[in-house]
């Protein structure tokens, strides 16, 4: 008897890090899915259903079963196919790398977020302490490839958004967070992040992507 075929459908916005990071595990684990691209002026039905509580993006529907928020998603994704593994073997080494993922998520994300979009008052403090964001990121990735190791791992994902949302929005902000004399490891590891062959086809076109958020500043 045939084994039942999976249905895995993501409903995201193609511009979106945390739509990116389930679409990006999924490739990662090489499981097909069928991508529905949401208008979050005007949510769907689906949407509203499937994530009642923050009606947000992204979810994935996994047999007819909806999953929100992009971390929780990804740890979802990575316990239910477990061909490359995002978290290590050893109990510690997966608390430390949820933990990392929160830094990420609660601390570097919204600073970095703020330094690009902030007015010109509030510019330097917030400039500063997108810089402290950032070192520390350089001092915890060290001299690895990844932050997961030799492999992309949980936190690689997690800060997809710095490996390659920065570069593009700090040139549309006329400012230069991320640099090779300045951070030059975890430069080093945005440069690895996204040429990997995986991370490259599941990435948002820069062209378009540098487009859709420099008509937000006009």
């Amino acid at each position: 008897m045939a084994a039942k075929q999976e249905q895995v459908k993501v409903l995201g916005k193609w511009p979106s890090p945390f739509s990116n990071r389930v679409e990006l595990a999924l490739k990662l684990k090489g499981i097909s899915y069928v991508y529905s691209e949401q208008d979050l002026s005007n949510k769907s039905l689906e949407l509203l259903s499937s994530n009642p509580v923050h009606k947000m993006v992204p979810v994935l529907i996994h047999n007819g079963i909806p999953i929100s928020e992009s971390l929780v998603i990804v740890e979802y994704i990575d316990e239910t196919w477990k061909s490359n593994p995002f978290l290590p073997p050893h109990p510690f080494h997966r608390a430390s790398a949820r933990f990392w993922s929160k830094v990420v998520d609660d601390k570097c994300l919204p600073a970095l977020w703020n330094a690009i979009w902030c007015d010109e008052k509030g510019r330097e403090k917030a400039v500063e302490e997108a810089m402290e964001a950032l070192k520390i990121l350089e001092n915890e990735i060290g001299d690895r490839r990844f932050f997961g190791g030799d492999e992309i791992g949980l936190v690689d994902i997690s800060a997809n958004f710095v490996g390659y949302w920065v570069d593009i929005l700090q040139g549309i902000a006329g400012l230069q967070l991320l640099a090779s004399e300045k951070f030059p490891k975890l430069y080093k590891w945005s440069q690895e992040f996204k040429t990997h062959p995986i991370v490259k086809q599941a990435l948002p076109p820069r062209e378009e992507l540098f487009a859709f958020f420099k008509s937000r500043t006009a």
